[in-house]
């Protein structure tokens, strides 16, 4: 086992039956991991709300690893740490202060002679690139951040 650190790891993932990129990166670069890990994917549904009673969905995995799964409606205003806060009753409590949270971040780079025409490429990296921010649309404290990055050749 890599060196455990003092506090808790949120990593976001959208796949919730996957591991994390940003930890990976994060185990690859740092070569430690944070006493307590939290792999966190937010789901959303065509309803337009999702009950309080259902939002967040908890599992306890092996060596103080957990899974949450957090789920959403469309008119929802996503607040990840707001929804963390309702894990406490499943036995995971998150204190602000000490909670870090990692999310992937990829670069495209468009390719000659790929399937897609170049001229497509580069109008979807731009569209890519400018879209909003994951920490600002989740409503995650920005000086609490880590983003590892990775570039993707399309």
């Amino acid at each position: 086992m890599p060196t455990r650190v003092f506090g808790t790891s949120v990593f976001l993932n959208a796949d919730p039956k996957g591991v994390p990129h940003a930890l990976l990166h994060n185990l690859m670069h740092n070569k430690v991991v944070h006493e307590r890990v939290v792999l966190l994917s937010v789901q959303f549904f065509d309803v337009p709300y999702v009950p309080d009673i259902d939002r967040v969905e908890v599992r306890e995995l092996k060596e103080n690893f957990w899974s949450v799964t957090i789920h959403y409606g469309f008119k929802d205003e996503p607040n990840v740490p707001g929804a963390l806060e309702r894990c406490a009753v499943f036995g995971l409590e998150f204190s602000p202060l000490e909670t870090s949270y990692f999310i992937g971040r990829e670069t495209l780079i468009p390719r000659l002679g790929s399937d897609m025409a170049f001229w497509r490429e580069k109008i979807f990296v731009a569209m890519f690139r400018n879209a909003g921010s994951a920490t600002a649309f989740f409503q995650i404290p920005s000086n609490r951040v880590v983003e590892l990055g990775t570039q993707v050749v399309l």
